[in-house]
């Protein structure tokens, strides 16, 4: 026989169930150990069940960790910008952010992160405890281990429109102290600038220590069949003509995409623009070089 109250709950929640909220609805530990051994529901930690028996999907995961964590426990960091949207950043461990002091059983899978701020604060709208987005990808750059890592993330947020640089400045502001904030500060005002990944703040930064003229990034323009196209970077030269640099990535050493890549240089390729390549390789570490011969195409210097 059905119980409505926790089955209401179940559906809400994915079908998990922790044990303080089924001793709030008056269901005993008794009934939970029966409805497991008879094959109903499963043990999914120490303080969690699910009403269903197979594997987990990703939103049962996702309310495991928060089911676990306890009342005012959270998604967050890469896990939530996940929830939010954000791809190609995808962590097979789920960040849970707690308030309490994490004196529960870790569960496999799971980084239980704790944190003191205020997290009606944090917590986004919706049915599944989650961290909002900002300060979700902003706390993750704070202590993630590698600077180039936490940075990439922040600016992915922003290169697929799931935010801004002025709403992320603003909760830099809220969430002081925070590690890496200067870093951070940086980087969204290069991204206020026109950069959209890691490679063209890269650029933007070689531009400043090389005294060269800051480019014009994502600039729309049709190629020679009519699609449009956004260019990575661009200057005007002196004697009129545009100078274009597409920066590279690693998945352009693949044969097919490169081959690609060159296409779509000839087609951008007019009288008055001209298409050069680097790597972002070569600009995260040989910068000089690609300084060197831009200027020798005519890129103007600050000075000039």
């Amino acid at each position: 026989m059905g119980d409505p109250l926790w089955e209401a709950l179940a559906t809400a929640q994915a079908g998990l169930l922790s044990h303080r909220q089924l001793r709030g609805l008056g269901v005993s530990r008794g009934e939970i150990r029966n409805h497991v051994r008879v094959g109903r529901w499963a043990v999914r930690s120490s303080e969690v069940v699910s009403t269903t028996t197979g594997p987990l999907s990703r939103e049962q995961m996702l309310w495991l960790g928060v089911l676990h964590g306890g009342p005012s426990a959270m998604v967050g960091g890469l896990s939530a910008a996940e929830v939010h949207g954000l791809k190609r950043w995808e962590r097979e461990e789920i960040t849970i952010l707690v308030s309490n002091p994490m004196s529960f059983d870790p569960v496999e899978g799971f980084r239980f992160f704790r944190t003191r701020r205020p997290f009606k604060r944090l917590i986004a709208p919706g049915e599944l405890p989650a961290c909002r987005l900002e300060p979700a990808v902003l706390l993750f750059a704070a202590h993630e281990p590698h600077l180039r890592t936490a940075l990439g993330a922040v600016t992915a947020t922003v290169q697929q429109r799931l935010t801004t640089a002025e709403k992320l400045t603003d909760w830099l502001d809220q969430l002081t102290p925070l590690r890496r904030s200067r870093h951070v500060r940086e980087l969204l005002g290069d991204v206020s600038g026109g950069a959209h990944s890691m490679a063209e703040v890269d650029l933007r930064k070689a531009c400043r220590e090389y005294g060269v003229q800051p480019p014009r990034s994502q600039r729309p323009r049709n190629d020679s069949r009519g699609r449009r196209r956004y260019t990575d970077a661009e200057w005007l030269l002196d004697d009129g003509r545009t100078l274009v640099l597409e920066v590279d990535g690693s998945f352009h050493d693949d044969v097919a995409q490169a081959t690609l890549d060159r296409r779509r240089n000839r087609q951008l390729t007019t009288a008055t623009r001209v298409v050069v390549q680097c790597s972002a390789w070569e600009i995260r570490h040989e910068p000089w070089e690609v300084m060197q011969d831009l200027i020798a195409l005519g890129v103007p210097t600050v000075e000039g």
